[in-house]
């Protein structure tokens, strides 16, 4: 039986309905999860109740505003292990952001040893911003091929000696027991090799390490010191601008590719914010630390010229060794013509 032309255009229309019916419950279930808040973790070592630590709150808490809700941040300070054990959580998916220091994010790839891992060779905290913002594009680069996205860069002023007796020139420090972060193995063996006494500990060792007399000598910068309670048992700081003292915030590729560019974006802006606001709390704290110790009666002792050239002297005959094993060479000397370029006023 032949269908009126009225019959033929309910059937389509029918037809159409069932199809697009087809299609929702298709995609329904991804347009679902895309949708769906996120709930991030981010781990750091940064001491619970820092000015760090308020920091990456306020920035979850721009994240939660600028998305109205739909991406969350919780904050884990000081409790998810060392750094290296916040970058297995993150691989495992545990954790979606962290937060780390040089220390940490050579766990993921060496050539950020670069600016960590050359001591003595920065004169200046500018002069390390410019090698630095010089060396970042290509850092997240690589970090990116192994599966993370900086969402900023900062640091925190320059890394200090700390000791539980004066010490001043490098022969100083052979007779002590000085702190490397465990799983430095290349630190350690160079360190050997130079004649000092190298001990490996968990940054959440440190105090109780001093208090036993398990170490004498740490290196931190003067702001986590404090936080650690450090300078109660390290009476004496020596103001040798060692290194200083970089990290960045990351997250996990698999998880930013999981946001929509929206939502990407307004982390990216908030973050930045943060970045700069993280760089700067870093040194002014450094700074205030170094005073606050200064009226506790902790003995600031400053280099003298000819220590200073001792220890330059001392740091560069090390070079080569540190060049190719801590540092990748392509790096290391990247590091070096950036400097030469900086000094020279070509910038």
């Amino acid at each position: 039986m032949r269908m009126t032309n009225d019959e033929c255009r309910m059937s389509d229309a029918r037809m159409m309905k069932m199809l697009v019916a087809a299609v929702l419950a298709l995609v329904a279930p991804e347009w679902a999860f895309a949708q769906a808040p996120a709930r991030l973790r981010l781990g750091t070592l940064a001491p619970q109740g820092s000015s760090y630590h308020r920091i990456l709150q306020e920035m979850g808490e721009r994240w939660r505003t600028a998305t109205s809700g739909q991406v969350q941040l919780v904050v884990y300070a000081g409790t998810m292990g060392s750094e290296a054990e916040i970058v297995r959580r993150m691989r495992v998916g545990q954790l979606h952001v962290g937060t780390l220091t040089g220390v940490g994010l050579r766990e993921i790839d060496p050539a950020i040893s670069a600016l960590q891992s050359m001591p003595l060779v920065f004169r200046s905290l500018d002069e390390f911003a410019f090698i630095s913002a010089r060396m970042q594009p290509l850092l997240e680069q690589r970090l990116a091929e192994r599966g993370f996205v900086v969402l900023f860069w900062a640091d925190a002023g320059w890394v200090r000696f700390f000791t539980r007796e004066p010490a001043t020139r490098p022969d100083d420090f052979r007779r002590l027991k000085i702190f490397v972060t465990a799983g430095e193995t290349e630190q350690m063996d160079l360190m050997r090799a130079a004649g000092y006494r190298p001990v490996a500990l968990e940054w959440t060792d440190a105090l109780t390490a001093f208090q036993t007399g398990m170490i004498d000598a740490i290196p931190a910068p003067p702001f986590f010191a404090v936080a650690l309670q450090l300078p109660t048992v390290a009476r004496h700081m020596l103001e040798l601008n060692w290194a200083p003292l970089m990290g960045a915030t990351i997250i996990s590729k698999s998880t930013w590719d999981g946001l929509s560019p929206e939502r990407q974006r307004a982390l990216r802006e908030a973050a930045a914010e943060m970045g700069r606001r993280f760089q700067e709390a870093g040194r002014g704290e450094s700074d205030s630390a170094v005073a606050a110790m200064r009226r506790r009666g902790v003995t600031i002792t400053a280099v003298p010229a000819a220590a200073e050239a001792e220890w330059r002297t001392f740091i560069e005959s090390l070079y080569p060794r540190i060049r190719g094993s801590m540092v990748p060479a392509d790096m290391f000397d990247q590091v070096l013509r950036l400097l030469q370029e900086y000094r020279s006023g070509r910038r």
